[in-house]
């Protein structure tokens, strides 16, 4: 066998350890935060003053073209269960308030709800309007106190407007992932009693979930730009209710 070098020896053993000192110094600099750092490969909002993160979100979610929305909106001291999909032009969607759900469809102007027989029953106090509304689409006209009340749950930017505002000072709250692993940046008003927002930290910055202020409700939003269609009801689906409709 031939000899290796002594000094050969020397310099591998040399070259040996200053990669281990190498790959050490890696591993220390790693702890000290080089892999765990939050904001790694995220949108960077989370650097930013919570004021600056809400007011991005806002002005990513009102350029949105859709959204989805889930969840409940206290109201006047009724709760409302929503399940909306929204976007410029129209909304569609359900609506459950003390006990009752009802459809709403909004096509520009015009909005339509849809129910079942035992919502226009306690509208109505009787069943005499069964037969004739059960599962068919109402049209709401603009005049209507229902039209104001409803056609919001479908207006994009009006619910939006109306949610997506924290109460009191403003501060950043941590990092967390929602429910489907997103990595969020959450902001609160006065410490969480003025409602809290967690922002997305991947891709543009959406809100992700929503706690409003006073037990005010939750709402959850997905589908951030994703599309879907909005299609008038054929006149065999449509009836006029002949009346004002219910608001409750």
């Amino acid at each position: 066998m031939t000899a290796i070098p002594q000094g050969r020896t020397r310099r591998s053993v040399l070259v040996t350890a200053s990669c281990a000192l190498a790959l050490t110094g890696a591993m220390v600099l790693s702890g000290c935060g080089g892999d765990d750092d939050p904001d790694a490969g995220t949108n960077g909002v989370g650097k930013l003053p919570a004021a600056q993160i809400q007011a991005k979100t806002r002005s990513a979610a009102d350029a949105a073209s859709a959204v989805r929305l889930s969840g409940t909106v206290v109201t006047s001291g009724r709760t409302y269960r929503l399940d909306m999909q929204l976007k410029a032009d129209g909304g569609t969607g359900s609506v459950t308030s003390q006990g009752a759900t009802f459809k709403l469809l909004r096509i520009g102007e015009q909005l339509y709800l849809k129910a079942d027989a035992d919502f226009w029953n306690h509208a109505d106090g009787n069943d005499g309007a069964t037969g004739k509304l059960d599962g068919k689409y109402v049209k709401v006209p603009q005049g209507d106190p229902a039209y104001k009340k409803f056609s919001g749950f479908t207006d994009k930017a009006v619910l939006l407007e109306g949610l997506l505002t924290l109460h009191g000072s403003l501060a950043a709250d941590g990092h967390h992932a929602d429910q489907s692993g997103t990595r969020t940046i959450r902001i609160t008003g006065d410490k969480g009693s003025g409602g809290t927002l967690d922002v997305s930290l991947e891709g543009k910055p959406y809100p992700l979930r929503l706690v409003r202020a006073g037990g005010a409700g939750t709402l959850r939003f997905s589908d951030w730009g994703k599309d879907f269609t909005v299609t008038q009801p054929a006149r065999t689906e449509t009836v006029d209710y002949g009346r004002q409709l219910p608001t409750s």
